[in-house]
């Protein structure tokens, strides 16, 4: 971790804009060149101009590889299409308009020319499949999420409203690096001028009275500090306090694409994470104003939970924290209704959906396998460690299929709110019945033919039978909540369990682990997790 960590940033760590902008046009990239092909991981194509890795030609291309993948699947309805306050945002979505008018699709952006969080998106392709159409919606959002100015992202999510699995990305990029390699021949391009409009922020922000209890939060005169971070969601907090009348004050109302206003993060970059106490610095700063505090990062898919007592909240101590209240406060969903949580979040979850008498959905890294479940209702609650969850509206029906930072901000003023505690207190009690774990992600090195051994590993190919003292007791190479492959592996103990992934970006794999028995047993776990994994790389 720099010495910087935590501090703000300074002229020197920003972001040369007009640079920026220049590259996205002027460079064009060779796709024989690994790092200057399309490529979606879990949450899009991201990258920066300036490394020839986000320009004008891949947003060109991979818009008309959504236009080709949409005809193919026979979706007809119209394209709803958002974006986030990067600098990058701005020209591809430009571009990705000339190229669906081009394209004659039916496209709808915002009405007030604002910006889209992720779920505002989401939410309007749900809105609008499930009124009784004769066709169906999808959408894109243009959006990095939470990495630094330079980058820029490019998200599609098809008619169920999530993100789009693998067989869909896989799809559209090879043939986006198919159309770039032939010199975009086949892009269809026109002036972005018969495009419609959608009231993005009104019919997400109107609706939210049919998944939170605003009532409560507004009688117990809460003072409520929201924090966009630069983002997407500005507009939108604002949006909430006028709408409810509650004690809410937006506390940065600033946007700016360097995001000059930021505290650096651990690696001294600017990065708008909530979960991050570094890049949170000085939304920390307000926490003794106010009774809960929030962040979210740019597209508002992530959320930061501050408290008075506690400061910035773990996600992981979050997210146990919403499960326990929400289905104990939720009589409108299904009785079986499960409890959806990635593989490397904590096992505080599982002590939790225990004592809940609710079946626990564990599923490998990617919010979109809570799709299915969210859609109909047969899991009420989706979220990842990485402070990322949505869940059903009080009546058990789908609100959104992606990840949504502003309705989890929103859920810990309704704890608060109804319970008399905050969301840190209620996790102290939780540690007082279940014990206390400490959590920890680590790197490891390893190269790039170690890193596709991991991904393909079998579970059986462990002959491990303890970790850290204790018996082993599963070694998953796939997910038990759907049986899918979770791209590494998981090792669990009574007290404790590693997880495994190859890192997708750099020569590293990447250990999470947990341990109940404290910070020392911890430690012992990950370095036996490095000795076991290494030993079945090598």
């Amino acid at each position: 971790m720099t010495d910087r960590a935590g501090t703000p940033a300074t002229e020197s760590d920003l972001v040369d804009l007009d640079a920026l902008h220049e590259a996205y046009y002027a460079l064009k990239p060779d796709v024989s060149i690994a790092e200057q092909r399309v490529v979606f991981g879990t949450s899009g194509h991201r990258g920066s101009s300036l490394s020839t890795s986000f320009n004008e030609d891949h947003i060109a291309a991979t818009t008309q590889a959504i236009v080709e993948y949409r005809a193919s699947q026979g979706i007809t309805g119209p394209l709803f299409i958002g974006a986030d306050t990067h600098a990058l945002s701005r020209p591809a979505l430009t571009t990705a308009l000339e190229v669906l008018v081009g394209n004659d699709v039916r496209v709808l952006v915002d009405e007030f020319d604002d910006f889209v969080p992720t779920p505002a998106l989401s939410h309007a392709i749900l809105a609008y499949n499930n009124a009784g159409h004769d066709d169906e919606a999808d959408g894109i959002v243009v959006t990095p999420s939470h990495n630094p100015p330079r980058d820029g992202g490019f998200k599609y999510n098809p008619p169920h409203g999530g993100p789009a699995d693998s067989d869909a990305t896989s799809w559209i990029a090879n043939r986006a690096n198919e159309l770039i390699a032939a010199g975009l021949a086949d892009v269809t391009l026109a002036e972005p001028t018969a495009v419609e409009t959608y009231d993005f922020r009104k019919a997400y922000v109107d609706d939210l009275a049919n998944i939170i209890d605003f009532d409560v939060i507004k009688t117990a005169g809460l003072r409520i500090g929201a924090d966009p971070l630069g983002g997407a969601s500005v507009h939108y907090w604002q949006a909430i306090a006028d709408t409810y009348g509650l004690d809410l004050t937006v506390v940065n109302p600033d946007v700016d694409p360097t995001w000059r206003f930021m505290t650096l993060d651990w690696d001294g970059k600017i990065r708008m994470d909530p979960s991050s106490a570094n890049a949170m610095a000085s939304v920390l700063a307000h926490r003794d104003e106010y009774d809960i505090l929030t962040g979210n990062d740019a597209d508002a898919d992530r959320h930061g939970i501050v408290t008075p007592d506690g400061g910035l909240m773990n996600p992981n101590h979050y997210l146990a924290v919403a499960i326990e209240y929400l289905y104990a406060n939720r009589d409108g969903w299904k009785k079986d209704a499960a409890i959806g949580k990635t593989l490397v979040s904590s096992s505080m979850i599982d002590r939790v959906a225990e004592s809940l008498g609710r079946r626990l959905w564990e599923v490998p890294v990617g919010f979109k396998w809570f799709v299915p479940g969210l859609v109909d209702g047969s899991v009420g609650f989706g979220g990842e460690e990485s402070a990322g969850a949505s869940f059903l509206r009080f009546d058990g029906t789908v609100w959104t299929t992606d990840k949504d930072g502003i309705l989890l901000c929103l859920l810990a003023a309704e704890i608060t709110a109804k319970t008399g505690k905050t969301p840190s207190q209620l996790y102290a009690e939780l540690t007082e019945r279940f014990g206390s774990p400490a959590y920890e992600r680590v790197d490891a090195a390893a190269s790039k033919e170690q890193k596709a051994k991991l991904g393909k590993l079998d579970g059986d190919a462990i002959t491990a039978t303890e970790l850290a003292g204790e018996p082993i007791i599963a070694k998953l190479s796939a997910a038990p909540g759907n049986g899918a492959a979770v791209g590494g592996l998981k090792v669990v103990t009574e007290n404790a369990w590693f997880a495994a992934r190859p890192s997708g970006t750099e020569d590293v794999y990447k250990i999470y682990a947990e341990s109940f028995k404290g910070a020392e047993h911890l430690k012992q776990v990950q370095a036996e997790a490095k000795q076991i994994v290494d030993a079945a790389i090598a």
